[in-house]
């Protein structure tokens, strides 16, 4: 007989081994499952949950993402009381509807209303019927237009897919040259398929970087901590973009008023919008900010946890994540208030060498335990895997290591101090993370 509750995560990166880590410390969860996880996602019972320790046991279970129906199936035999989606590609796929559809709780936005982040086109005219600040833009389906375009308008722009591209999308571009250059990878080579059909051509702003995400239930909008995600490669964000080098929660110079402000002249306006359409938009909605001189404007948004943000944030949550995740799909969110652990806490992610190109899998590991073994520091596998004792390199961003402190500063020396006692060759991390936080307000 179940004790408790089952939970199953969708995923098999650093934010779904955090989503699992996270809701294994709640005292109303029997067990986690991880589809289909990662080299980090399985770990026995523990009889009591210490500050940073889960008590209930996770299990990875090998099955695709995009398998829906094995999802399904899987969910119905195990007695899963509610499924949540970590990733942005099942969510595109329609596996909310899926499981809606089957009578199944699960915790993500609909296809339609998940739009706001497969399709940059369609989140941009969302923003503008709603008077949301958002660079200009100009949207194309043909490369000859949107070539055009630009020679009409030199300077820097940032040329954006408009599909999914894995957070690898966005150009920011210098000149008319690295532009084209761009338009020409992104629309003739196809470098991410289909999701670089139709581009968005926008202006670059300057100011800033700021992730705000809050949970939402369809109407309702509570505003996680303010993180500050790394999208370059290299320190001093030089080099191409990337999936996230690292991230920290809370942004020091980003108040409550700030993120007050956010929520009222962003965050409900596009809740009010997408509710208006018919398709109210439950799970997480990110915000992708530059705050500039005249204030914030819209970059993107996401449709689910960010990865890395989810690494930092989550630790620092002090609210039972599930009863929360609940409330959002009960429509009753409202009636929760988000406390938060004082301190702050840094995540740097180690890179396998070649990343984000093409990269070498199979490469052993060595330190983990060595590092978790640091005070307040939190490893979170993503692209690994397990082969008998041994763990192995199996993707681009091989580890997460957060590390949480009294403040900021502290809280980035643990997580440097972890990251040095792990070892994989061509291993690379940047070293900046949460050591400058420029003002911006």
């Amino acid at each position: 007989m179940k004790k408790g509750k089952r939970v199953l995560v969708v995923g098999s990166g650093g934010r779904e081994h955090a989503l699992a880590w996270a809701l294994a410390r709640s005292a109303e969860v029997e067990a986690v499952y991880v589809a289909p996880g990662n080299g980090g996602t399985s770990w026995p019972p523990s009889p009591e949950a210490s500050d940073l320790q889960p008590r209930a046991p996770a299990r990875s279970v090998p099955i695709r993402s995009d398998d829906i129906q094995a999802l399904i199936d899987f969910v119905r035999e195990q007695g899963i009381d509610l499924t949540v989606v970590g990733p942005e590609a099942p969510l595109a796929r329609g596996i909310v509807d899926a499981f809606r559809a089957a009578g199944l709780r699960i915790f993500g936005p609909s296809r339609a209303a998940a739009r706001i982040e497969t399709s940059k086109a369609f989140a941009k005219a969302l923003m503008r019927s709603c008077g949301i600040p958002t660079p200009d833009y100009a949207v194309f389906h043909d490369f000859e237009k949107a070539r055009a375009y630009l020679r009409a308008r030199p300077g820097p722009v940032v040329v954006k897919a408009s599909g999914l591209a894995g957070g690898k999308g966005a150009f920011v571009c210098e000149s008319s040259e690295e532009a084209e250059e761009a338009l020409y990878r992104l629309m003739r080579e196809r470098i991410f398929g289909e999701a670089g059909e139709t581009v968005v051509i926008e202006e670059r702003l300057y100011g800033s970087e700021l992730s705000l995400l809050a949970f939402s239930d369809g109407r309702t909008a509570r505003p996680l901590l303010p993180a500050r995600d790394h999208k370059r490669l290299l320190d001093g964000d030089r080099g191409p973009n990337t999936g996230g080098m690292g991230a920290y929660a809370p942004v020091p110079e980003v108040g409550p008023d700030a993120v007050d402000r956010v929520v009222r002249e962003i965050m409900e306006p596009v809740l009010q919008a997408l509710a208006r359409q018919g398709t109210p938009f439950v799970g997480v909605l990110y915000a992708g900010l530059m705050w500039t001189e005249r204030g914030p404007f819209v970059l993107e948004f996401n449709a689910r946890f960010g990865d890395p943000e989810a690494q930092a944030i989550l630790p620092l949550l002090e609210t039972d994540l599930l009863a929360a995740l609940e409330a959002c799909v009960e429509g009753r969110l409202g009636d929760v208030e988000l406390r938060w652990r004082p301190g702050a806490c840094v995540t740097v992610v180690l890179a396998a060498p070649g990343y984000p190109g093409r990269v070498p899998e199979g490469l052993p590991i060595a330190g983990l335990e060595e590092a978790a073994a640091q005070e307040g520091v939190l490893i979170f596998h993503a692209g690994t895997r397990r082969e008998g004792d041994r763990v192995l390199t199996a993707g681009g961003r091989v580890l997460a290591v957060s590390a949480i402190g009294g403040h900021l500063p502290e809280a980035a020396a643990r997580a440097y101090a972890a990251a040095e006692r792990i070892h994989f060759e061509g291993m690379h991390y940047r070293r900046d993370i949460g050591r400058s936080s420029p003002a911006i307000l």
